[in-house]
């Protein structure tokens, strides 16, 4: 299954994809799907055409936005860092996340904004202290997000968040696919890849994670209780503009493609704000 948030005239709405477009569904948007106790998605009602253009953060106010920090062994080799023993945890704010198709916002206090590619656990059920098999079942599916990180700020201090959660900046979508759609299910094995111009910057394979999905719900749910609605960012492979010399960032006017395979893409465009 597949779900999407999209605008529409009266706000945002739940929708299902199905073939030839979307339907509709009484939720506002596919946060609040997941906060009912059913968490049913019918399809059955009109089927519309899906404008790519009104897809919103498949989740647009989460409760937590967890992201992974050095996750995939590439870029911890690539960022000169030894494999870590616990998962380097840190957080965005929703004001921080847009559309599928959304303009990323280059704040122009910063001159080093750049891009990361992510596999993201969309969190179905609470749980708190999860056992392996409760983390499981607590992921209700996978979407895409491209943690835009300003550098500059990032590496101020020792802690990232003020270079990690510029408002307008982390594009979420475009949908969340259901982990029985995915080869290796809640464990997803799956290629991504994140394009700059058209210039292939990133490309790696979920395989190469250090902490899988469910590590993560795992440890994550031993520090806080995980909602339904609430995101996990699982890192980003190697490829990043910090990382290369000279450095590589995101200036006005340019693209960005994040995809994964089987769940889909992200086509941002950076714009001064």
């Amino acid at each position: 299954m597949k779900l999407a948030t999209v605008h529409t005239d009266e706000g945002t709405r739940a929708a299902r994809i199905v073939p030839g477009g979307c339907v509709l569904l009484d939720d506002p948007d596919v946060g609040a799907l997941l906060a009912r106790e059913d968490g049913a998605a019918s399809a059955d009602g009109e089927v519309r055409p899906l404008d790519e253009g009104s897809l919103a953060p498949v989740v647009p106010r989460p409760g937590k936005v967890l992201c992974v920090g050095l996750n995939y062994r590439n870029h911890i080799l690539e960022m000169g860092r030894d494999l870590p023993e616990y998962p380097t945890l840190f957080a965005k704010f929703a004001d921080a996340l847009i559309g599928a198709r959304d303009d990323i916002r280059l704040a122009p206090e910063s001159s080093a904004v750049d891009w990361e590619a992510e596999l993201t656990v969309v969190i179905g059920r609470t749980v708190r202290r999860a056992s392996e098999d409760e983390a499981a079942r607590a992921i209700a599916g996978f979407t895409v997000m491209n943690d835009v990180t300003m550098r500059d700020w990032q590496f101020r201090t020792k802690e990232w968040l003020q270079g990690k959660t510029f408002e307008g900046t982390t594009p979420l979508g475009p949908v969340l696919v259901t982990p029985d759609e995915l080869p290796g299910g809640v464990r997803a094995a799956l290629a991504l890849t994140c394009r700059v111009d058209g210039e292939v910057m990133q490309k790696g394979d979920t395989s190469d994670l250090v902490f899988d999905p469910v590590d993560l719900v795992r440890y994550a749910s031993t520090i806080l209780t995980l909602r339904p609605g609430d995101v996990i960012a699982t890192g980003t492979p190697g490829g990043v503009g910090h990382a290369r010399r000279p450095p590589r960032y995101l200036s006005d006017g340019a693209t960005v493609v994040t995809e994964i395979e089987g769940i889909g893409r992200l086509e941002n465009t950076a714009r001064t704000a």
